[in-house]
């Protein structure tokens, strides 16, 4: 059992950890990307890297709100996480979530919150690239993997070679989509539409991403972002496939691989 310090903890002992984890809503609560999260504190704990998480004292970034067209219930939400960020003297924070790297990174800074912010498949690449992470590659070797990019680590801050970099240590095949990279496809989630049934047309967006991971016959799905794992989660099971194909998260793939 691994114990994740809190900030709060370090603080009262006079410690500073290196990077401040930021877990997001469904980091915290949703069943299926809790093991994301576990997955990557894993990583944390077995790279050594100091690192704490908020715990209660951390709360939505507001992005659901923002994309949804509440800019003061965002600005209610954002501001609440930058005094408790500020006060701590917070200098870097790493998620597993796209929209809270987004927003953490792009919208808070306006409202004094600049931090420097990074997404996990680039702290785990950066943590590779010192010698403190070291991938397994027995696993996945000659495995096909197709990976997903996330709208808001991708196409909107150009984020497109630290998961693939992964993939590829991992010795495993990287296929990639039709739609990929500054062309990608969103998964349907993006927007706050994750909380709402899609408007009528003639397919779900995520019907229609699936259909394009499996043209190019994967053995894996990878995502970076548990909304677009459940998107896609929710197309296999649509295709009928969920027994055959999973969709893992990066994080998730080299844990596995170290079988930690």
């Amino acid at each position: 059992m691994i114990k994740v310090p809190t900030l709060a903890e370090l603080t009262a002992e006079g410690k500073t950890p290196e990077i401040l984890f930021w877990v997001g809503c469904a980091g915290s609560f949703d069943e299926r990307a809790k093991k994301i999260t576990k997955a990557f504190v894993k990583l944390l704990h077995n790279t050594g890297v100091s690192y704490a998480v908020l715990g209660a004292e951390e709360s939505c970034t507001g992005d659901p709100a923002k994309r949804s067209g509440n800019e003061f219930l965002f600005q209610m939400q954002a501001v609440t996480n930058i005094e408790v960020l500020n006060g701590y003297g917070v200098k870097r924070i790493v998620t597993a979530c796209p929209h809270c790297f987004n927003t953490l990174k792009n919208e808070y800074p306006e409202l004094g919150g600049t931090y420097e912010v990074v997404h996990h498949t680039q702290l785990l690449k950066e943590l590779l690239d010192d010698g403190k992470l070291t991938i397994e590659t027995g696993t996945y070797k000659g495995i096909k993997i197709t990976f997903h990019d996330p709208c808001y680590l991708g196409r909107a801050n150009n984020v497109y070679e630290a998961p693939r970099e992964l993939i590829r240590k991992l010795d495993a095949e990287l296929v990639e989509m039709k739609n990929c990279k500054a062309k990608g496809l969103c998964c349907g989630a993006g927007g706050a539409q994750m909380f709402k049934e899609p408007e009528n047309g003639a397919k779900d967006i995520n019907i229609e991403r699936t259909e394009q991971a499996l043209e190019v016959k994967p053995d894996i799905i990878a995502a970076g972002c548990p909304f677009c794992n459940t998107m896609l989660t929710d197309g296999v099971k649509n295709k009928e496939k969920e027994g055959e194909l999973p969709v893992l998260d990066i994080a998730e793939l080299i844990a596995n691989a170290k079988d930690l």
